[in-house]
């Protein structure tokens, strides 16, 4: 495991500036684990992640459809694996996602953690407070520490 990185979020608008700055940083067939307990602000993340790659339409949580495929500066793939198990998961054929043109940000990602791809950048949410989350940034892989450092200085 590389080295984390910690940034702090007072409010969903924070959750969302560090989604759109993680947005702006990502290219074609980048990965974005995300973890957290429910009501952490994964879905807000993933939606400031949208708004920055010029996403129009609105980016609810996909949980009851699994993924969701949006047209932006490059596409993206908003997968929710809340409601499944490990061996649905694995049944998926989300590697045509992983390998594709876009970039997928998967919530819920630890439920799938065996077959995600090697180098991601994850983000694990945390309570701090009832508004304030904690948001621990890790990379795996050299682009993703490099991001993970640009974040840090940034934010």
């Amino acid at each position: 495991m590389q080295n984390s990185v910690f940034v702090t979020s007072n409010s969903p608008i924070q959750t969302r500036q560090i989604g759109q700055m993680i947005g702006d940083l990502s290219r074609s067939g980048d990965i974005i684990l995300l973890n957290g307990p429910l009501g952490a602000g994964k879905t807000c993340l993933a939606q400031g992640i949208a708004e920055s790659l010029g996403v129009q339409e609105a980016t609810a949580s996909p949980s009851y459809v699994l993924m969701r495929e949006f047209s932006g500066r490059i596409p993206l793939y908003h997968m929710d694996l809340y409601r499944l198990e490990f061996n649905e998961i694995s049944d998926l054929g989300l590697d045509d996602y992983f390998y594709g043109q876009g970039l997928c940000v998967i919530e819920w990602a630890e439920k799938g953690r065996a077959i995600m791809p090697e180098q991601h950048l994850q983000l694990t949410l945390f309570y701090s407070s009832d508004t304030t989350r904690l948001v621990k940034i890790t990379p795996f892989g050299e682009r993703y520490t490099l991001m993970a450092k640009h974040i840090s200085q940034l934010y």
